[in-house]
């Protein structure tokens, strides 16, 4: 493509950063889909961005596609083209947006995978046998107890915790908003656990809240790797993330207290759609109930 397109796109990345202050992670993901834009229109000969049409969007959609490639992942290198012309139709650079209307194949919604009570209890009613692993509860407690992020946890600083009254802040959560958070009795035990023993040779500076053995902020991905050798140490077969923690957590808050509000406020879910997810989990769970106890609805003996 032409420099101009080129100096376009990256005009539109850095206004993403300074003026709708994207987080560094989604910037990046931006720039990764449009990327891929780019390599489509340089392979068609599209030499600068008002040249391509919505003919060529959803082309380089089914080719996608065909790729095999999730509708989720189709749909945000979708938004993230519409987003992109959007920038370049305020600035005057283009007339159209040629993504408006397309759109990306459906896919059945699957439901979210998650722990019962009894598994999670058996997952974090353990003693801790080492510095690493009082840390490692505490990061674990707070996942179920909260319904934290993966992102959220690993930005968590001493300051937004506060032990007396039980609550946390998430300064900036998905899509820049803050909310916050009760904290569990059981998570507020296994902090007070953890910051007692908090590394005291790490740097001074360091606010972060869960700190690996040279005193700097705990990665996300060594944070996942921690949570997977403590199933594999606890007999846990099953493969468990972060976000299944997250997820028991609003299907369990979800099944006792029936406030889809309240659990997408927890969440901090932008739209209550994405917390209806959970209802579908709650209604498996009452049905496999009703096959078992009501009396018409039992399979006979042949």
């Amino acid at each position: 493509m032409q420099a101009l397109a080129q100096q376009q796109l990256l005009d539109f990345l850095q206004q993403l950063k300074v003026e709708k202050r994207a987080s560094e992670h989604t910037v990046k993901s931006y720039q990764r889909d449009l990327q891929r834009l780019v390599a489509y229109c340089e392979q068609h000969n599209v030499d600068c961005w008002a040249d391509l049409s919505s003919t060529d969007v959803l082309k380089h959609i089914a080719e996608r596609h065909r790729l095999g490639l999730s509708s989720t992942s189709l749909q945000r290198e979708l938004s993230a083209s519409r987003s992109f012309y959007l920038f370049l139709m305020k600035t005057g650079q283009v007339d159209i947006n040629p993504a408006l209307h397309v759109k990306a194949p459906k896919q059945a919604r699957k439901l979210p995978k998650t722990l019962d009570v009894d598994q999670v209890s058996a997952l974090l009613d353990a003693d801790a046998n080492s510095i690493l692993e009082l840390r490692d509860v505490a990061m674990f407690e707070l996942f179920y107890s909260s319904g934290l992020r993966l992102s959220e946890l690993h930005e968590l600083n001493l300051e937004d915790i506060d032990l007396h009254d039980k609550q946390l802040k998430v300064v900036k959560g998905k899509g820049g908003r803050s909310r916050l958070l009760p904290v569990g009795t059981k998570a507020i035990s296994a902090l007070q656990a953890w910051l007692k023993v908090r590394s005291p040779a790490m740097d001074r500076q360091e606010n972060a809240v869960f700190t690996s053995v040279k005193g700097k902020r705990l990665g996300q991905r060594s944070i996942q790797l921690r949570l997977k050798q403590w199933c594999r140490k606890k007999g846990v077969t099953e493969a468990v993330h972060p976000h299944m923690l997250r997820h028991s957590f609003a299907s369990h808050l979800l099944e006792a207290s029936q406030d889809l509000r309240s659990v997408q406020e927890l969440l901090g879910h932008e739209n209550i759609s994405t917390t209806q997810i959970y209802t579908h989990l709650d209604f498996q769970h009452l049905a496999e109930v009703y096959d078992q106890a009501h009396p018409r609805a039992k399979k006979t003996s042949e």
